[in-house]
């Protein structure tokens, strides 16, 4: 019994931490890999959202969404933007599965397309919420398009190579937690 609890611990500090490096990564690759645009940025730090939830359970998946997303609206003047970001991202974890020995799975490939609208909607609704306006927050479409097929390819590439070289299971220790 005391065996159990420690591998159990050790593994819950083991998902903590990379939770945490997941959540530094989305950070930085979205406050500082962006294209600017007028109502705010273009980034790719979605395709590492879904590469964290391909390899974290939930809840820690979750965080990495909203904790990466709330960091990068915070710190580079966006904040405004945080409280939408961070429903946002959140959702867009739960559409990933972990479960699968790999991360590039059929089930993870066909979630890209839900992925792309529930970010494109709930950034268009988010910006009808802050200016008011159904019309102009229409502008914001193409940018939500544009960062959810680059974050895709992001994604699909990483994935790819994270596949290869059997990541996920070096990363979990030999077995999906």
């Amino acid at each position: 019994m005391e065996i159990d609890h420690y591998i159990m611990k050790k593994n819950k500090t083991k998902l903590i931490c990379i939770t945490g490096i997941f959540s530094a990564l989305v950070f930085v690759v979205t406050a500082y890999l962006h294209i600017p645009t007028y109502n705010g940025y273009v980034h790719c730090g979605d395709g590492f959202i879904f590469i964290a939830a391909s390899v974290l359970p939930m809840p820690y998946s979750i965080v990495v969404g909203v904790l990466g997303a709330m960091l990068a609206d915070c710190l580079t003047g966006f904040a405004i933007w945080a409280p939408g970001s961070m429903i946002i991202k959140g959702l867009l974890a739960i559409l990933f599965t972990c479960k699968a020995n790999k991360i590039i799975t059929k089930r993870n490939l066909i979630m890209l397309l839900p992925a792309a609208l529930i970010s494109a909607a709930g950034y268009y609704f988010y910006e009808v919420l802050i200016t008011g306006s159904f019309v102009a927050s229409l502008s914001g479409i193409p940018g939500s398009l544009i960062q959810a097929v680059v974050s895709s390819i992001v994604y699909v590439v990483i994935g790819i190579a994270m596949d290869k070289y059997d990541i996920k299971k070096k990363v979990l220790g030999g077995h999906n937690i």
